[in-house]
């Protein structure tokens, strides 16, 4: 899989930081765990692995354990959310850039634009960046829609981009400062873990 930038950042302080703190990867998402896999860990948002919720009783299971380890990350903090719908390679940035992520990350504005390749996919991504101060619950409608596979690639970051959280339909993968920081997290919240030998 090759990720390049394919347009100017409209934020070009943040592209700057992120080069510096995380020089490997460009902002997509689900590319973050194969390359910084030694400070990175999965948690599943449902006992027992389940993917998806049935009911409300479990959507608050999984918000539960989305805002736990969100409050520890960033308690006090701002926090910029980052949103990514995708687009084939001939729509154009204006279709694109109308999907849901969007309408679910306020304020937010374009940051840059990524081009993925690889054997079976060409798209495009146009990344969304909004800041706010965190708070407990308040992007829970962003989170359910992740949790309803509705949208992808969602990062939520401190502004010094030391911690990188990013949902998925099914739970979240954790990129954090160091190893020693992984496994304290690892052993705070071991019954959220995978049984998966690779810890997927």
């Amino acid at each position: 899989m090759q990720v390049i930038e394919i347009s100017g950042s409209g934020w070009p302080e943040l592209s700057a930081l992120w080069r510096r703190q995380w020089p490997e990867c460009p902002p997509l998402a689900h590319e973050l765990k194969n390359v910084y896999a030694d400070r990175w860990v999965r948690f599943h948002s449902l006992p027992g692995s389940q993917r998806y919720a049935d009911d409300e009783s479990e959507y608050a299971i999984l918000l539960h354990r989305h805002n736990t380890v969100l409050n520890e990350f960033f308690t006090g903090q701002r926090v910029h959310i980052v949103t990514a719908p995708y687009g084939a390679r001939e729509e154009t940035v204006e279709i694109s850039m109308a999907g849901v992520p969007h309408v679910l990350n306020p304020d937010s504005h374009p940051w840059t634009t990524l081009g993925e390749e690889g054997p079976d996919t060409d798209r495009i991504v146009h990344l969304h960046v909004s800041g706010r101060p965190w708070l407990p619950g308040t992007i829970d409608p962003l989170l359910r829609a992740v949790a309803d596979d509705q949208c992808s690639d969602v990062i939520i970051m401190d502004t010094a981009l030391r911690r990188l959280y990013h949902p998925y339909d099914g739970g979240a993968d954790c990129i954090v400062e160091s190893t020693a920081e992984r496994d304290r997290l690892k052993a705070a919240h071991s019954d959220w873990l995978s049984r998966h030998p690779r810890g997927l």
